[in-house]
């Protein structure tokens, strides 16, 4: 029995070894952890039927209390046995793969080791196909419940298993005085045998599933740092600017040599090894980019000549290049440069391929919001372009009368009514304009309105000084006033008080116009500012288009707010962030793609 062991322990040591060397391949580690379609049981059924075959042949031949040389063994002695490791990996078989495999596994096995000979042929054939029967029955059982199978429990099914077999041994192998000279010969040493090589073949199986489980999150969580990074950059289309801080944060993540990004026509970055002669806002060199922009396929070089540079000393060796689609549209391209092809991996291809989706529905939500973004700024230039033609007309009426009462006057009218309109018409097409402009348009206005009404209201501007020059989007502070003017003064027989404030507080540009009129009805106030409200004077288009325009504009950094009380008067707040240049630069030339 002691001579035997280290034997036992040198051929398990074999099988172990041929486990590492397979754990080793991708092919094997996919077929372990995927869930088994036909296909893959068939292989897993041919594994470890292998693995019982080379037990067979491996293992040591014992002719009553003589252990044999160690050999490979085509055929034995009738009155011989053999010592091995066949049952441990049909029961590793059958608890990784299921019943089928342990079945077709172990008929593989039993049937070899029958064909073997010896005493306890029929014996040994047996038990090898039993124990892939139960270790796969329990294997399933144990799945079903959501538990894992461990090596603790590995090692117990192939010592019990194994204890089993000797048990059938002892049952139908003849004579039985040699059955049980063999039973105490091998038991022992051929139980722990099996249980050690089995705890250490699902060790390495379970390392090498932590080690897949790890580099999985390790790709997952560099992908979402790579996107987390990018996607301001990206949010601004594919531009010069945007594409070479993307490269460069590519290029710090990754293992990639140099990374470029073109459109459809041109280079617009490229960071890394072979800058010298790969420019941006040139066609690109490569052979390998323009096969990728006409058939929108992946494509990957592992030499020099497939990427076909036009430069002779150029010093990329590898790539992979990927298309960016908007829409099922090439955009362009994102590439991947490496000096040393051993550098372009599985790893590296497959964070490149998720890397280039991400990057493509990245793109498409830019392009679907720059689109959003330009329906919402017609809609605002539209209704910044609208004039009330009832102002007009008025105006001109009035400006008529003076013409024969007060001709200065009339002229002073007619300079304020060609500012107000060159007013509307400039803030019409732009964003933003200065605070002052603002207000010089709201006092054209109101000198046009005060002609008309000479004693109906006053109106004092408090304003902070320096902040004239802060920009504002514009026909926030005109609508407001004239709101005001109509709505909170309507038949009022005292004079109204009419109060803009405008001043900063923590970043915040205030613009508050407070009146003393009639003041809103408690129920308007909750849904003025969110929604178009029906009245006999009106239906809240100005608040409600000011209030759309702020969080269109200011992606929900600026606020409206109204406050009321009836007979005592209305309180409109605007405040606006004071740096406000970040949230434009994207408008200006970020959102446009190419």
């Amino acid at each position: 029995m002691l001579n035997l062991a280290p034997l036992m322990l040198e051929k398990v040591g074999i099988i172990v070894i041929v486990a590492f060397l397979l754990a080793q391949m991708r092919s094997f580690r996919q077929v372990i952890q995927n869930k088994h379609s036909t296909n893959e049981k068939v292989m897993l059924i041919l594994l470890f039927g292998t693995f019982g075959i080379i037990s067979n042949y491996t293992g040591i031949e014992v002719h009553h209390h003589t252990i044999g040389r160690a050999e490979w063994l085509s055929e034995m002695n009738q009155e011989s046995a053999l010592a091995n490791t066949r049952v441990m990996g049909i029961v590793i078989g059958g608890l990784l793969g299921g019943p089928a495999v342990g079945i077709g596994a172990g008929l593989i096995a039993g049937i070899h080791r029958y064909t073997l000979g010896g005493f306890t042929a029929l014996s040994c054939a047996l038990s090898t196909i039993l124990a892939g029967i139960v270790a796969g029955y329990f294997g399933k059982k144990r799945k079903q419940k959501g538990k894992q199978v461990t090596p603790a429990f590995a090692v117990i099914m192939g010592m019990v298993l194994e204890a089993v077999q000797m048990l059938i041994i002892l049952v139908t192998a003849k004579p039985f005085s040699h059955a049980w000279e063999l039973v105490q010969l091998i038991g022992f040493p051929m139980i722990f045998g099996n249980g050690l090589g089995t705890l250490l073949f699902m060790l390495i199986i379970q390392i090498m599933k932590r080690d897949e489980e790890r580099a999985r999150a390790n790709q997952t969580n560099q992908a979402f740092l790579i996107a987390d990074q990018t996607l301001p950059y990206f949010r601004q289309g594919l531009t010069i600017h945007s594409c070479k801080e993307i490269s460069e944060i590519m290029l710090e993540l990754t293992n990639a040599d140099a990374v470029a990004i073109t459109d459809d026509q041109q280079v617009l970055a490229h960071v890394g090894a072979a800058s010298d002669h790969h420019v941006p806002k040139t066609k690109p060199e490569t052979g390998l980019t323009r096969k990728v922009l006409d058939s929108g396929k992946i494509s990957i070089a592992r030499t020099k000549q497939e990427i076909s540079c036009i430069h002779s000393q150029c010093p990329l060796e590898a790539a992979i290049v990927l298309p960016l689609k908007v829409k099922k549209k090439i955009y362009g391209t994102l590439k991947m440069y490496y000096t040393e092809p051993d550098k372009l991996d599985k790893v590296q291809q497959e964070l490149a391929e998720g890397l280039a989706n991400l990057f493509s529905t990245q793109l498409e939500l830019a392009e679907a919001e720059r689109q959003t973004k330009l329906l919402k700024d017609a809609e605002i230039k539209a209704l910044q372009a609208q004039i009330h033609p009832h102002f007009l007309f008025n105006s001109i009426n009035t400006i008529s009368a003076l013409c024969r009462t007060d001709a200065d006057k009339a002229r002073k009218l007619l300079l304020e009514l060609s500012s107000f309109f060159r007013g509307n018409l400039q803030g019409a097409r732009q964003m933003l304009i200065p605070l002052e402009k603002e207000l010089a348009n709201v006092k054209a206005y109101l000198s046009i309105e005060q002609t008309r009404f000479p004693n109906k209201y006053t109106i004092d501007f408090q304003i902070e000084p320096e902040l004239e020059k802060v920009l504002i989007p514009p026909f926030i502070l005109q609508p407001l006033v004239e709101n005001a003017i109509h709505y909170g003064f309507p038949r009022s027989k005292s004079q109204g008080q009419i109060t803009v404030t405008i001043f900063s507080k923590k970043n915040l540009l205030q613009i508050i116009v407070a009146d003393n009129g009639k003041g809103i009805p408690e129920g308007q106030i909750e849904v003025l500012g969110n929604q178009v409200v029906d009245s006999k004077k009106g239906n809240g288009t100005a608040i409600f288009n000011i209030s759309e325009r702020l969080k269109g504009i200011y992606n929900g950094q600026a606020s409206l707010t109204l406050k009321s009380k009836v007979n005592r008067g209305a309180t409109i707040t605007i405040s606006i962030p004071l740096d406000s240049k970040g949230v434009f630069d994207q408008d200006v030339e970020g959102l446009y793609i190419g």
